[in-house]
């Protein structure tokens, strides 16, 4: 059994996509600088952005009126009957300016073979909840199925989810924005070594 676990893991990593690697650079490659991480980081943040926008152009007035918002790129992997991903993200504080770091795991529990990558966009529309998401080490535990979202004057959110009070979700997969967010047993918390 042992031997055909590893086999799939090798069968699953060689069949990645290249740009998958980059979630493995210290198994693959030398460690990268904190100003190389962050770099690498904002980039991906403009990316994520760019393919929100061109989902849903719409979601960019929602950012544009919020306190705040953050991306998070993730990628998972399930083999057999657990599986997780890790990502990496940053929240942009609107009012302060301010650039925080964050980092997402996942646990997933259930039977399957399967790898998955997808884009996490959160805006929130308060201060209060930025604070929260940031400072709480926010955890995602349920799983929300999409639906038109009003608020108190009949506007729709534009596809986003709402997660939590004052935090509306976008998530992206390689066919567009989901139609069902997944988020079971994901954590979100500071990168202490990139926020320093």
């Amino acid at each position: 059994m042992n031997k055909l676990l590893s086999f799939l893991v090798c069968g699953v990593i060689l069949l990645l996509p290249i740009h998958s690697y980059a979630q493995f650079s210290s198994i693959f490659g030398p460690s990268k600088t904190v100003a190389q991480q962050k770099q690498e980081i904002l980039k991906k943040n403009e990316e994520i952005l760019s393919d929100l926008y061109r989902a849903q152009p719409k979601a960019k007035n929602l950012i544009e009126q919020s306190s705040g918002y953050a991306t998070f790129s993730n990628f998972g992997m399930k083999i057999l009957i657990a599986g997780g991903g890790t990502g990496t993200g940053v929240v942009i504080n609107k009012a302060s300016k301010k650039t925080i770091y964050m980092d997402m795991a996942e646990v997933q529990a259930g039977i399957g073979l399967g790898i998955k990558s997808f884009q996490n966009i959160f805006i929130f529309q308060t201060e209060a909840a930025l604070n929260d998401f940031v400072n709480s080490g926010w955890t995602f535990g349920g799983q929300v199925t999409a639906a038109a979202k009003y608020d108190k004057d009949g506007g729709a959110y534009q596809d986003a989810t709402v997660v939590a009070p004052g935090v509306l979700m976008y998530q992206l997969t390689d066919s567009g924005i989901a139609a069902e967010i997944t988020g079971k047993g994901t954590k979100y918390y500071k990168n202490t070594d990139l926020n320093k």
